[in-house]
């Protein structure tokens, strides 16, 4: 069963189709990645399978259950979690207690019962602290246990925001440019760290414009172009599409773009 099932999906905002009829299956297990040109509707689709927005019209389905009209929160419980294009960092905290936001969903603990500092709200932040240092760890972060977030140069923030989405512990992680304003050395970090999640057994769907990235990392990679599919397939089967390169790739790009991870 798919973990994720868009069908016939569209969004108008004031007779314009940002995204239009489109249908596509995510796996688990794999990483995907959603490309086109600016304006195609790559975040629109992001803020629809995470609540922000409402279809106009069409299904989703997560985990073999609808989750149209669902809050996000009660998507981020189910398991969908996200990171987004512009950085979203508490930087008046430290990398740790950044990360332990993300943590709240597994928080069991009252208003009183946080300002009387009743032992079980001392475990459960004992707790949450704990695997937010975990998770910098597992980024490859842990030279900033006790940072503030303000410190981090900017390749270490993209990848403490991926920390942050993983520590709700999700299924699904979608990832909005996660090396946008990335150099070459910290772009490898990230393609290094999105194989190291889905190795971890998370699902991840990531819309990128980094095409070396995309086409190295990608299981499967789906097209959209004015809100609609214009194809979807392998990375070696999409960069030799000739719709493709003519929208999106130019004629050129698709022999820079590197190597497909399935070439």
């Amino acid at each position: 069963m798919s973990l994720l099932e868009v069908s016939h999906l569209s969004k108008v905002f004031g007779g314009v189709h940002a995204v239009e009829d489109l249908s596509f299956n995510i796996e688990p297990g794999a990483i995907h990645s959603i490309i086109g040109p600016n304006g195609a509707g790559k975040t629109t689709l992001f803020n629809l399978i995470t609540g922000v927005y409402t279809p106009t019209t069409g299904g989703i389905r997560f985990d073999g259950q609808d989750i149209v009209g669902e809050p996000t929160y009660e998507r981020a419980a189910r398991g969908i979690s996200r990171s987004f294009q512009n950085l979203q960092i508490f930087f008046n905290m430290t990398a740790l207690e950044n990360i332990m936001v993300g943590r709240h969903l597994h928080m069991r603990r009252s208003l009183i019962s946080a300002m009387l500092r009743f032992p079980a709200s001392v475990r459960s932040d004992e707790a949450a602290r704990d695997k937010a240092a975990e998770l910098l760890h597992f980024i490859g972060l842990e030279q900033y246990l006790r940072a503030d977030a303000d410190s981090l140069p900017y390749g270490a923030l993209k990848r403490l925001e991926i920390a942050r989405a993983l520590a709700s512990e999700p299924k699904l992680l979608l990832l909005d440019e996660p090396a946008a304003g990335c150099n070459a050395r910290e772009t490898q970090e990230i393609d290094d760290l999105i194989n190291k999640v889905a190795e971890s057994g998370v699902t991840v769907v990531l819309v990128e414009h980094d095409m070396r990235l995309v086409m190295g990392i990608s299981d499967h990679i789906l097209v959209i172009d004015y809100g609609k599919k214009l194809t979807e397939g392998s990375a070696a089967e999409v960069r030799k599409n000739p719709d493709v390169i003519a929208a999106y790739l130019g004629a050129g790009a698709a022999g820079a773009a590197g190597q497909p991870k399935d070439a």
